[in-house]
């Protein structure tokens, strides 16, 4: 595990349009399909990374919450599963009945998503307005399993409250940091 910072795409950027399996419905699902007409919320995690490990049941409040206020949550695991199994579409769905996932968890097999967002962690986390451009890219809160800070959400929910109020989310973001994105390469070694 290396302690990745997510890249920060340039704030504006319009979000890319994806076509991925959900896990839980086993159903194609879009962006254009399940953006909210207020905010969006897409997330890269996985099931075995111990910072997603480690906010997963803050996360799973937040989401609940906002979801109720008209924002969506969309989830991506981009990671190389044949690499790492427990991070399989059916791993995946067990982890989302598991923990009764809210959103939908979308499978990126090509890793052409992650790509397209330029995510480099786990877990990554990007707000899109109701025109799909960036307004927010980075960090739930500064918590992470090393520092033993609270999980909070906080960076994440202050972007969300300033967008249902209807005020500018503030340019000063932090970036996740996380597992770095499990890539398949031509060179990957099974164990």
């Amino acid at each position: 595990m290396a302690e990745t910072p997510s890249t920060m795409i340039p704030l504006g950027t319009k979000a890319p349009e994806f076509h991925l399996l959900d896990t839980q419905s086993g159903k194609y699902v879009s962006l254009n399909e399940n953006k909210s007409d207020i905010a969006t919320v897409i997330m890269f995690i996985c099931n075995h990374c111990p910072y997603v490990k480690y906010i997963r049941s803050k996360l799973l409040e937040v989401a609940n919450l906002y979801q109720a206020k008209g924002i969506h949550f969309i989830a991506i695991n981009s990671n190389n599963a044949e690499a790492y199994p427990e991070d399989s579409p059916e791993k995946m769905k067990e982890e989302a009945k598991k923990h009764q996932f809210p959103f939908p968890y979308l499978y990126d097999e090509t890793q052409a998503v992650a790509k397209a967002y330029y995510a480099a962690c786990t877990p990554d986390f990007y707000i899109f307005d109701r025109e799909l451009r960036c307004v927010y890219r980075g960090r739930f809160d500064d918590a992470t399993p090393g520092n033993r800070h609270p999980v909070t959400g906080s960076d994440l929910t202050q972007a969300l409250d300033n967008i249902l109020a209807s005020k500018t989310v503030p340019i000063h973001q932090q970036p996740s940091l996380g597992c770095n994105i499990k890539w398949k390469t031509k060179e990957c070694v099974h164990s």
